[in-house]
């Protein structure tokens, strides 16, 4: 088990280095910099200034060095100072971080909760009219774009109730939370729960048609203890990887939500970054998704191999 730990704890650091590289590459070849827009956007340009700020940001340094100060202010916690702003990365961060990952957590939960649960149902109850009822509902999750389906929400939320559910100011209480980010969450959460539903019931009738579970049949067990204690344990193995993979690619889609919705999370602060190339805040934001989705990742080759034991073994 140490040999598999220590083998993917290397390739998860490895993997963030290659990221690391690739995001500073493609800011560095992006058009311009922040000295650059100061000056267009003041209708003229002067070298002596402009140098002078590019010294002062650091943008005059060899870009191997840049890249180096940039990786060692992260392993530090200094992600430096914006340009727009004038104020630390990390100050800029710290009140948006507890309000995307609130509204990750609840989309997560949501998925899970109606994904497992209906795609058990889905193969127990197989070609039945339920069963061809979950599969277009899943079918739809999966199909529908996130940012439609949010606009068609705050349109019925128009029509219905004459407002709609944007962030305004800090919510007071834990119930005025979850009437904020439900709606935002479950948008999210609407396509994850689809996947989890359809792989769900894949893998449980894959499972279900097993010698052992028509073994288990045969010898007089109930349906409800060969569906829901033999055959759904067996079949959680891939329905965890595709939950821990939709964890950490729940940032993707909450760039767009939180946009939609006027969130002050990460996702939409990192929006708001790349319009001003606020290249700290990009890179920073950026690279800390990078770190969360490759830990959930790591998260899940640990629990992919404490479910089968089979896995760490045949390493």
């Amino acid at each position: 088990m140490s040999a598999y730990l220590a083998k993917r704890f290397f390739l998860m650091l490895l993997t963030l280095v290659g990221i690391s590289l690739v995001i500073f590459v493609l800011l560095w070849l992006m058009p311009g910099n922040i000295a650059v827009i100061m000056f267009d956007s003041a209708g003229f340009i002067d070298p002596v200034e402009m140098a002078e700020i590019e010294k002062e940001l650091g943008l005059d340094l060899a870009i191997p060095l840049q890249y180096f100060n940039w990786i060692g202010g992260l392993l530090t916690w200094d992600l430096g100072i914006s340009f727009v702003s004038e104020m630390p990365v990390v100050d800029e961060l710290a009140p948006r971080i507890p309000i995307t990952a609130k509204l990750a957590a609840l989309a997560l939960a949501f998925s899970v909760l109606f994904g497992l649960p209906l795609g058990v149902i889905s193969a127990v109850k197989q070609d039945t009219a339920l069963d061809y009822t979950l599969r277009v509902i899943s079918l739809s999750g999966l199909s529908l774009p996130s940012f439609w389906l949010a606009l068609l929400i705050l349109m019925f939320f128009v029509s219905a109730f004459g407002t709609i559910p944007v962030y305004l100011a800090p919510p007071e209480n834990l119930w005025d939370e979850l009437l904020l980010y439900s709606v935002p969450a479950a948008v999210v959460g609407f396509r994850a729960s689809s996947l989890i539903m359809r792989l769900t019931r894949s893998a449980m009738l894959e499972v279900m048609g097993q010698d052992y579970i028509r073994t288990a049949r045969a010898k007089g067990v109930s349906n409800n203890t060969v569906s829901y204690r033999h055959a759904l344990k067996n079949a959680m193995l891939p329905v965890a990887t595709v939950i821990g993979i939709e964890a950490a690619f729940m940032m993707g889609g909450l760039v767009v939500i939180e946009t939609v919705f006027n969130i002050p999370g990460m996702a939409y602060f990192l929006v708001e970054a790349i319009q001003v190339r606020d290249y700290p805040i990009v890179q920073s934001l950026t690279m800390l998704m990078a770190v969360i989705t490759v830990t959930v990742n790591f998260i899940v080759d640990m629990l992919y191999a404490l479910l089968d034991p089979r896995i760490r073994y045949a390493e």
